[in-house]
């Protein structure tokens, strides 16, 4: 066998085999080896994601912060969604409550405390992921219809700092 012969033979084998790594990194989109920005902290840059391998659920990346909410996306299509949520602190607990509604995203109702009552009329409570300690993540997995939602953290601290209040929500549409 010549040298040039040799040569185009492996060329050909290193193009096919690119080609099936190329075919398989693309038949697994959406499932990523490399940790979510909840899992590390940093701030959530990407779509949402589908196909949660146990629900079946589209999913998004929330982080939660002195004084935001922050998911990876606000447009999402109706269906199943599992909201991922960190709390990136630097101090205090939040959680995150999904509410539908079509009231304005500073003009919810709330009680003397700045609390937002979660079951007055014009909201409907979707789920909630609980209060969270600094570095600690939770997730709630909720079936959205088309509509706006909003993503709120409903935690009164001692000292009477109310998140929602401090601008701790976010808006998500859903088509």
């Amino acid at each position: 066998m010549g040298v040039v012969s040799f040569m185009r033979r492996t060329a050909r084998t290193l193009g096919v085999a690119a080609a099936v790594v190329l075919l398989a990194g693309c038949a697994g989109a959406g499932a990523s080896t490399a940790p979510s920005a909840a899992a590390t902290g940093a701030a959530p840059t990407g779509a949402a994601t589908t196909g949660a391998a146990t629900t079946g659920a589209a999913t998004v990346d929330v982080t939660l912060q002195e004084w935001a909410i922050v998911p990876a996306t606000t447009s999402l299509a109706a269906g199943k969604v599992t909201f991922n949520a960190k709390n990136a602190g630097p101090i205090d607990e939040h959680e995150m409550v999904v509410l539908k509604t079509d009231l304005p995203l500073l003009g919810l109702p709330t009680g003397a405390d700045g609390k937002v009552d979660e079951e007055a009329a014009g909201l409907t409570s979707m789920g909630e992921v609980s209060e969270l300690a600094v570095g600690a993540t939770g997730s709630v997995t909720v079936d959205l219809a088309a509509g706006r939602y909003l993503l709120i953290c409903n935690v009164v601290d001692a000292d009477g700092d109310a998140h929602y209040g401090k601008g701790m929500v976010t808006e998500i549409t859903v088509k």
